[in-house]
């Protein structure tokens, strides 16, 4: 009786699928957005992956690809990501959703860039009003598209004084940090719509295509780490570019609001 039990366990263990851990790393703009919610559990519906997300700026998500130490990279700085995948890091670079990037600053709108002709222009009001302005200054893609915006506008971010606060910390931190202060920054649509904390702080420029802003996903190159499993990776970039994957994204609102556009191309 015990030896027919013990089998009957056993048959149900060696039937019984255990979900793959994946390892990926994303920027803190998609965490602070909420997406995560969303598609984690469809993910493991879907394809029995336990998705681990390992939530950094840019420039540290590409550096652990570099490392072997995750298995795929979801980021938004197609210089930093096209250098990535040439230098051997990556397989290749594929392009799944978008949104933009917006101006915040207080309501009152000190250096009246609610007014402005353009991205750099508002930047240009800024840096002449002195107005306090938080960068995030980790090497993200928030920041590298900050300090593009600047150099559009013909200023070096690195000859500021103290009206200019670079903190070091992620999309969340900034925009908590602004709300403190009453102060400028550039933050990606989606982190802005899901932040609770929003004090007196306002959207206040937005729709110059230079604050456009592309997320694509990075398979890193097996070849890094014995433990990379780019099967994963790969089978999570054919879901990532799926119409379930499309409709989660594409319906993903706050307060009626799109925070992410699906725009994956067929291969």
């Amino acid at each position: 009786m015990m030896k027919g039990i013990l089998a009957g366990i056993m048959a149900i263990w060696a039937t019984t699928s255990v979900a793959e851990d994946m390892r990926m790393a994303v920027t803190t703009s998609f965490d602070s957005s909420g997406l995560a919610e969303v598609l984690l559990p469809a993910i493991k519906e879907d394809l029995d992956i336990d998705l681990q997300l390992l939530v950094v700026g840019t420039g540290q998500a590409l550096r652990l690809g570099e490392a072997g130490d995750v298995d795929a990279v979801l980021v938004h700085s197609r210089p930093a990501e096209e250098a990535f995948v040439a230098a051997g890091h990556g397989t290749h670079r594929r392009e799944i959703m978008y949104n933009d990037f917006v101006l915040i600053g207080p309501a009152s709108d000190p250096a009246d860039i609610a007014n402005a002709a353009s991205a750099a222009d508002a930047l240009q009001r800024i840096a002449a009003a002195e107005a306090p302005f938080v960068s995030r200054g980790d090497e993200s893609g928030t920041h590298k598209a900050e300090l593009g915006v600047w150099a559009t506008a013909g200023l070096d971010a690195a000859g500021f004084d103290g009206w200019y606060r670079p903190v070091g910390a992620g999309m969340g931190q900034a925009l908590n940090t602004a709300a403190g202060m009453d102060a400028y920054l550039i933050s990606d649509r989606a982190s802005w719509l899901n932040f609770a904390n929003k004090a007196d702080l306002a959207l206040l420029y937005s729709g110059d295509p230079v604050l456009f802003n592309q997320y694509a996903y990075l398979p890193v190159d097996p070849s890094k780490n014995a433990n990379v499993r780019n099967d994963l990776a790969m089978a999570l970039e054919t879901w990532l570019v799926s119409p379930r994957a499309a409709a989660l994204i594409n319906d993903y609102t706050i307060n009626g609001e799109t925070l992410f556009v699906f725009n994956a191309k067929a291969e």
